[in-house]
């Protein structure tokens, strides 16, 4: 796994945005961490390397949100209120494992812990430090 050191939502976001930037379809980025990490930070920057524009907000309580308006669709879940295999199937989630975009899932643990699996995974952790600082441990995912 690759380490990045954030200082700044900033550069998380910027982080993101390189991603994007490389990304091709059929990426799933999960990531995992507390709340308030960065997760969603890291979300809005890959969203604008893939030149999408519209505001990209968490999708808590709706689990996914779309965006089109980029190269590729984003496609961007938070499982953080689905605990079990029939919560996150009966959500429709499994529709995303295999995007014809960029999915990328909040609290993606909660995926393993029911036994799915995702052939294109690309794994994500970050983890808070200090008020600003981040470390992001990640599988590089082509950026």
């Amino acid at each position: 796994m690759v380490t990045f050191t954030s200082h700044s939502p900033a550069a998380t976001a910027q982080l993101g945005e390189r991603w994007g930037a490389a990304a091709r379809a059929g990426l799933v980025i999960g990531l995992s961490g507390d709340l308030g990490a960065g997760k969603t930070q890291l979300v809005k920057g890959l969203a604008r390397g893939l030149g999408v524009t519209a505001p990209v907000h968490s999708p808590t309580f709706t689990v996914v949100n779309e965006y089109g308006g980029g190269r590729l669709r984003l496609f961007h879940l938070d499982l953080y209120r689905l605990e079990t295999r029939a919560q996150i199937t009966s959500a429709g989630v499994e529709q995303f494992l295999e995007p014809d975009g960029v999915a990328v899932i909040e609290w993606a643990e909660r995926i393993a812990d029911c036994g799915l699996w995702i052939a294109n995974l690309k794994r994500v952790e970050i983890e808070i430090v200090g008020e600003n600082e981040r470390k992001i441990f990640y599988d590089d995912p082509g950026a």
